[in-house]
């Protein structure tokens, strides 16, 4: 009687779930750092949608599906007052697991269950640590007065004479 429901469990588990279901996950943790610390960090996903706003440093969950057999894409924006802005691309890569369907999941998880839960995507980079660049826009202009004598020829043919 055990055995038999126990054999009946485990069918049930083969046939009603997925390999990559079962091994790896649907949301996977992002952390952000930079240099300057406390950086505006705004995610949007590849419809443009803002899913996340915060400072760094963040640990923000990303889905890896973006719908039925489409993977997510989500830019990281960074600013920061005196820094240029910084845009970084997450990306995911079929999970290796996704195969194991061959095996264990079968035709079931192969084209519905892992694919309309975004198991069969896999984060790239799961850490981010910016540093971002002095931005050189907030210098003041500045003029300087040279003698003609310092001037490099090339220049000398834009030269406008001033009475």
């Amino acid at each position: 009687m055990y055995l038999k429901m126990t054999a009946i469990m485990m069918a049930s588990v083969f046939l009603f779930s997925s390999c990559a279901s079962i091994v790896s996950k649907s949301t996977y943790p992002l952390s952000i750092n930079s240099s300057p610390s406390n950086a505006k960090v705004s995610i949007t996903d590849k419809k443009g949608k803002e899913i996340y706003l915060g400072n760094t440093p963040a640990t923000v969950k990303l889905k890896a599906g973006a719908g039925f057999f489409s993977k997510a894409e989500y830019q990281v924006k960074l600013t920061s007052p005196g820094y240029d802005d910084k845009i970084v691309p997450i990306t995911f890569k079929l999970d290796g697991w996704y195969f194991g369907n061959l095996l264990l999941g079968g035709v079931l998880g192969m084209l519905i269950i892992d694919p309309a839960t975004g198991a069969m995507w896999k984060i790239e980079t799961e850490f981010l640590n910016e540093t971002l660049s002095k931005s050189t826009a907030s210098i003041d202009p500045e003029m300087k007065i040279m003698n003609i004598n310092e001037i490099p020829e090339n220049w000398k043919t834009h030269l406008v004479r001033v009475n």
